[in-house]
């Protein structure tokens, strides 16, 4: 697989990655199974995935847990993402930056993950308590003690607020960009995470120029639209009540069949590509068309849609088919 950099510390990456939130969270939990996750896990290795995207609120911890299972055996083919900086209590969850709970999370991570070092290691939510630059210089210094290699940032936007206005002059990213540049006086960022996809493209506007400019790497979550764009969703069909689909305004009925011409567009692209290609890879070499510091990491819990997504880095899109998906409308009430 084609490999990428994240920012200046040179950390080669393959350019898709796996989201691991699947097997363990915010999802349908009658699908989850523990030896299935490992057999996803395993198969994206296989296939040359090698960034695995978790975090120790994922379960909570059990995500974490799980993949140490696979890196006790396969440390040196994955490279371990990671966050910090929220807990989940009962029915609820809250931030944490404070120093000392930063050293004991990054330890706990460390003992659950079974590694000596994480590569990188991501700020999940900042603490409106705590200033930042504190979060941050705590984060930093585990970076000089040699438990963490690079440091990122999950951005808050397209899942943390609002939508702004048709037309109005507030980037979604706004906070976020302001954010970073505090961080980057006390310790480089190496990448920022964040949506995008083919229906949620607001961090082309400013987001993803700032990463660009400045060599951080930029990791797409949820770059199939939390199972939407691979067109294996059906209008109605419904989700389990503990799924976070089940509340979201963009996974209605009325919204899904109103958002089914993005689908239709990706698999009018796939179908020109030949058999085999999948609405999902197009949406995905989309997503890896925005620049070499770009990588998607899609999640997923079943090893044929690991090794299906990993598929899509050796897709090249032509110029016709990324004008063709440039033209498709934005999504309906993806945030309404």
């Amino acid at each position: 697989m084609e490999r990428r950099t994240l920012g200046a510390t040179g950390l080669g990456v393959g350019a898709v990655g796996l989201g691991c939130m699947p097997m363990s969270w915010a999802y349908s939990a009658s699908r989850r199974r523990g030896d299935l996750s490992l057999r996803a896990v395993h198969a994206a290795l296989d296939a040359g995935v090698t960034l695995l995207d978790t975090a120790d609120m994922y379960g909570p911890f059990t995500n974490e847990l799980l993949l140490g299972r696979v890196l006790k055996e396969r440390r040196a083919d994955a490279f371990v993402s990671t966050k910090c900086g929220l807990v989940v209590g009962d029915g609820h969850i809250v931030a944490n930056g404070r120093p000392a709970y930063v050293r004991r999370a990054c330890d706990a991570s460390l003992r659950r993950l079974q590694t000596d070092v994480i590569d990188l290691y991501q700020l999940h939510r900042a603490d409106p308590k705590v200033p930042v630059e504190e979060t941050w210089g705590a984060m930093a210094e585990l970076v000089t003690a040699g438990k963490v290699r690079a440091l990122g940032l999950c951005a808050v936007g397209a899942r943390g607020g609002r939508r702004a206005p048709h037309g109005g002059g507030c980037d979604l990213y706004d906070g976020t960009i302001r954010q970073l540049d505090r961080l980057q006086q006390v310790f480089p960022v190496s990448a920022v995470q964040a949506e995008l996809s083919v229906w949620s493209r607001e961090a082309l506007a400013r987001l993803l120029p700032w990463c660009d400019a400045r060599g951080v790497g930029f990791l797409a979550a949820m770059p199939l639209g939390n199972g939407f764009l691979t067109g294996t969703l059906t209008p109605g069909g419904g989700f389990e009540p503990e799924d976070m689909r089940a509340r979201h305004p963009r996974f209605t009925a009325e919204v899904m069949a109103a958002n089914q011409y993005l689908v239709a567009g990706l698999r009018r692209v796939a179908e020109r590509h030949g058999d085999g290609v999948t609405p999902a890879q197009v949406a995905l070499a989309w997503v890896l068309s925005w620049g070499r510091h770009v990588i998607a990491v899609p999640g997923t819990k079943r090893a044929e849609w690991a090794v299906e997504n990993a598929g899509a880095a050796a897709l090249a899109l032509s110029r016709r088919d990324l004008a063709e998906l440039a033209a498709l409308p934005p999504a309906r009430v993806s945030w309404d």
